[in-house]
């Protein structure tokens, strides 16, 4: 049932007293008038600094003189109103720690119930006193839909069809995108990031829905937004990760769901520091074309009582609003480190904010994509690895020959140089058991000497700068080989290894 003939229902029903959370003023009231009219009661919305508009008319006689603050007044021209009326009061919440307007509304509740009349609160946050909670009615009025922001796309492609220097046409493809990505802004918000794109770009471009995204998650303070700049093509190897997600670029479309496919839930990167893990989930953001954010698992912690657990629900709260998204969790061993133990150290506090964690994890309807990244196996508790929670779970392992080729050629060709001019079998083989960004440090490192002296990098600079270098690999060998043997069995491989 959507949220309209929900109200409908409690009007209908004689509820005496709704409360509707939204941050959309224009579009509740524009529905409530529809809804107002097809059952023939009129519609009367009241702000403190506008008063009641359309002027009531009362039961009791005349209007008579007061001195009644505007929130007190409020409800008394509602009090003394004809019946098969609808009152809408915007921004009322300030005043209900008022226990006068408590009184006055309990008085109210009593009165409307059985008649024709309804009182519907409206806001953007729900403040509810204890004393009304059983004569108040909350209602949630959700985001506009895929339906609603494409009705708001034709409107804005009709009304600039004729302007030259602007280009509508999309292919059904691109229009969807653009739907998509325009979900979990509000209808004011859409309408002005489509002007902007037409301002901008003189076309609808899905990279300035995304900028607008961007100021939801900096306004919570508790994700952080990152511009998706890493493309597949600058991670080396990972290919059978790599054909795992190009196989659900389009899982998050219509036509997916049409074929019976769920919105994928994430997945969960195990391995080797250093192999690649989080310059992959960065990517993995820019090939989907969906926004990414970075979950932070210090932010989340608060020093107030409860604040933590309410940190937790507000940053996936967040998450859904600029859903579909990839939410990136990095190192996640670490942040909910120590979960058997918190509940001597801080009261339970870290197990509740992961129990809150893991929860939605599996439940999620909303298409958040949520890729988690972790060195240490032995620190993640086993509820997070059972099956449900994640889609998959990958281990990267230190890269092999072939993959250390194109790691070489990646950082080279980043760097302004043609790695057909240097001898990459050679340093792929004298880098054996050197990880990803260790072999990026090489190509960093051996840049100084050559820039000092004047000339241009050789193939010398490199192999002295790897033959300095003492890999991960032989400082904690034990470990890495504890690792494997754990990843053997139980997880998936994100690369064909050949073999050096």
């Amino acid at each position: 049932m959507t949220a309209a003939a929900e109200i409908e229902v409690l009007i209908r029903a004689k509820y005496p007293i709704l409360y509707l959370v939204s941050w959309e003023e224009r579009r509740v009231e524009e529905q409530l008038g529809q809804l107002a009219k097809s059952l023939n009661r009129t519609l009367h919305t009241w702000t403190l600094t506008q008063g009641m508009k359309p002027p009531v008319s009362r039961t009791s006689g005349p209007a008579k003189p007061t001195t009644l603050p505007g929130e007190l007044e409020a409800l008394a021209l509602i009090y003394e109103a004809a019946e098969f009326t609808v009152f809408l009061l915007k921004d009322f919440h300030p005043y209900m720690k008022d226990p006068r307007v408590i009184r006055l509304m309990r008085d109210l509740a009593m009165r409307l119930r059985g008649r024709s009349q309804t009182l519907i609160l409206l806001g953007p946050t729900l403040v509810l006193p204890t004393e009304l909670e059983k004569d108040v009615t909350v209602v949630e009025f959700p985001l506009p839909t895929a339906k609603d922001i494409e009705e708001t796309l034709d409107k804005c492609i009709t009304a600039v069809k004729e302007n030259p220097n602007v280009t509508t046409k999309m292919k059904p493809r691109e229009k969807e995108i653009i739907i998509k990505s325009a979900q979990g802004l509000t209808l004011d918000e859409v309408e002005s990031v489509f002007a902007r794109s037409l301002v901008e770009k003189k076309k609808f471009d899905v990279e300035v829905v995304l900028e607008e995204k961007k100021q939801i998650v900096r306004k919570s303070g508790l994700l952080e937004y990152y511009p998706t700049q890493n493309k597949m093509t600058d991670v080396g190897g990972m290919e059978l990760l790599k054909d795992w997600l190009e196989k659900r670029t389009d899982a998050f479309t219509d036509k997916a769901k049409k074929f019976g496919i769920p919105a994928p839930k994430g997945i969960l990167l195990l391995g080797v520091q250093g192999c690649g893990k989080s310059l992959l989930a960065k990517a993995v953001a820019a090939e989907w074309a969906l926004p990414m954010l970075k979950l932070d698992v210090g932010r989340i912690f608060g020093s107030l009582v409860g604040q933590s657990e309410e940190n937790i629900r507000k940053a996936i709260r967040v998450a859904e609003s600029v859903a579909p998204c990839i939410l990136w969790a990095d190192e996640l061993e670490k942040g909910f480190a120590g979960v058997g133990g918190s509940g001597v150290s801080d009261s339970g506090t870290t197990a509740r904010v992961f129990a809150t964690f893991l929860t939605w994890m599996q439940e999620k309807t909303k298409p958040v994509f949520l890729v988690a990244t972790a060195n240490d196996v032995s620190a993640l508790p086993p509820e997070m690895l059972r099956k449900g929670r994640f889609d998959e779970i990958f281990f990267v392992d230190l890269p092999d020959a072939d993959e250390r080729v194109q790691i070489f050629e990646i950082h080279l060709k980043k760097r302004g140089r043609d790695p057909k001019a240097y001898e990459l079998q050679a340093l792929a083989a004298a880098t054996k058991g050197y990880s990803g960004a260790e072999i990026e440090q090489i190509v960093v490192g051996a840049l100084y000497p050559a820039f000092d002296a004047g000339r241009e990098l050789s193939q010398d600079d490199l192999l002295g700068e790897a033959k300095a270098v003492v890999p991960l690999s032989v400082m904690m060998r034990e470990e890495i080989d504890e690792l494997r043997h754990w990843a053997a069995q139980r997880t998936r491989p994100a690369s064909d290894r050949k073999g050096d």
